[in-house]
């Protein structure tokens, strides 16, 4: 079936996921979050893509919830069935529960998630950045949880989360008044990775993508994406632990030879993520 409100590209090992409701400046609808999840899965199933890049189309991200959504809810409230379908979450083998929730998958996906926000990003959109591994944006972009101008609260583990990034003071700073900031403020705090010009911003996150798809260890990459989420909730004698154990493994894969091999001979890599 073909989809509704998102586009799907692979090229040069990068798959990238596009929100496609631009005159709605891409809100959030569940067609869409059923698409996202479709995509996020078959291009963590897919061995010809080793990094992922969530963006949107048009001059926004993500502009939140589908205000029908929200207006229906204030009218009618959520029945037992909306409220199950609002936090359902994504069962995946061998993933903490923590990363099973609603929107928390991200962290479990094996490869790297980036959020390329191309413009405004509001309430739910901020929280779906959050969840990606690095967020890059435009010098056009704002920033916005809307939460509490709304009369709701930080969802989906947004309280967690955005401290985690920003800090809490930061975090509490956005939460308690709800106000737009811009890419450079976003950049201050941490809350974004790198801020590139509008004319060049897809580009150059493209380009950083394609760097690491094209001469980066993927095993290397899937195990310290596992390690990091999993020190999140380690003290600090496990977490050495873990990386001693995986230090002993690396050092017998095909990567590991093939990472001396390339370096030694000056030609580029050849990895097989084994």
């Amino acid at each position: 079936m073909a989809n509704q409100e998102t586009l799907y590209n692979v090229a040069d090992r990068v798959a990238t996921i596009t929100l496609n409701r631009p005159d709605k400046l891409n809100a959030w609808t569940a067609t869409m979050d059923r698409e996202v999840r479709a995509a996020m899965e078959e291009a963590e199933r897919d061995d010809g893509v080793r990094v992922i890049v969530l963006t949107g189309a048009g001059r926004g991200f993500c502009a939140g919830a589908d205000i029908s959504l929200l207006s229906t809810a204030a009218e009618r409230g959520l029945d037992k069935k909306r409220r199950a379908q609002a936090l359902a979450g994504t069962k995946r083998k061998g993933a903490r529960p923590d990363f099973q929730k609603k929107f928390s998958y991200f962290p479990a996906i094996e490869k790297p998630v980036i959020a390329g926000i191309n413009g405004p990003v509001v309430g739910l959109g901020l929280v779906i950045t959050l969840y990606c591994d690095l967020r890059f944006a435009s010098d056009g972009a704002r920033f916005g949880t809307a939460f509490a101008r709304r009369g709701l609260i930080a969802e989906y583990g947004m309280a967690w989360m955005l401290p985690r990034i920003v800090g809490i003071s930061n975090a509490l700073d956005l939460l308690y008044s709800a106000r737009m900031i811009d890419a450079q403020e976003a950049l201050r705090m941490g809350l974004v990775n790198q801020v590139f010009p509008q004319d060049v911003f897809s580009a150059k996150v493209h380009e950083y993508a394609r760097d690491i798809a094209l001469n980066v260890s993927p095993r290397s990459l899937r195990v310290i994406k596992r390690q990091v989420y999993a020190a999140m909730f380690e003290p600090l004698a496990k977490a050495i632990e873990t990386a001693e154990r995986e230090m002993v493994l690396s050092l017998q894969s095909e990567d590991f030879k093939e990472g001396v091999a390339h370096f030694l001979e000056r030609r580029p890599p050849t990895f097989t993520g084994k």
